[in-house]
């Protein structure tokens, strides 16, 4: 066993990566504080290919040195858009079909091996404060919530470690690595 090359990765230049069919998926970061959590999130949403990246409230926004460093790149490559606060964005997306899952322990979540995405609709992922989650208003939109089943003793996972997590097992789910 050896490691692939760069080469043998075979991976896509940005324009034509950009090109590319992408995964009926979107992010929201719902005032997500750390630039490297935001940063890492544009690495994952490259690596499944996801639609676009929603930027809410005082989330950070490229270009920045702290984002540049854990995104490697895929700020160029991610579609990615500002809105003013979390809610306009969750009613804009609503508006225009998607299907709003929060990412949030709440009284009425679904464990994420028991969650299946609407068939045949886009979804949106709303992934809330490092503190505070998701904004309530934004919570009472939302068709769903999902929550990442746990063992250990702390009560959630990084918010860009549970981006990969959903995302791997919602796109698994909807075949796009089969």
């Amino acid at each position: 066993m050896r490691k692939l090359t760069m080469t043998e990765l075979n991976r896509l230049p940005v324009a034509d990566f950009k090109a590319t069919p992408k995964s009926p998926v979107v992010l929201v970061l719902d005032n997500v504080r750390s630039l490297h959590n935001v940063g890492a999130v544009f690495r994952t949403a490259d690596a499944f290919a996801l639609e676009r990246i929603y930027l809410c409230g005082v989330t950070g926004l490229p270009p920045h040195r702290e984002i540049t460093k854990t995104a490697l790149g895929s700020t160029e490559s991610v579609a990615w858009e500002h809105v003013p606060t979390t809610l306009l964005a969750a009613q804009q997306l609503q508006a225009a079909g998607y299907q709003l899952v929060a990412v949030e322990q709440t009284t009425g979540s679904v464990q994420l091996p028991q969650f299946w995405p609407a068939p045949g609709q886009p979804l949106a992922l709303v992934l809330g404060n490092e503190v505070f989650g998701v904004d309530d208003e934004v919570l009472a939109l939302c068709d769903a919530a999902v929550e990442i089943p746990q063992l250990g003793t702390k009560h959630s996972l990084n918010v860009s470690v549970a981006a990969g997590v959903v995302l791997w097992d919602v796109l698994s789910k909807v075949g796009i690595f089969s």
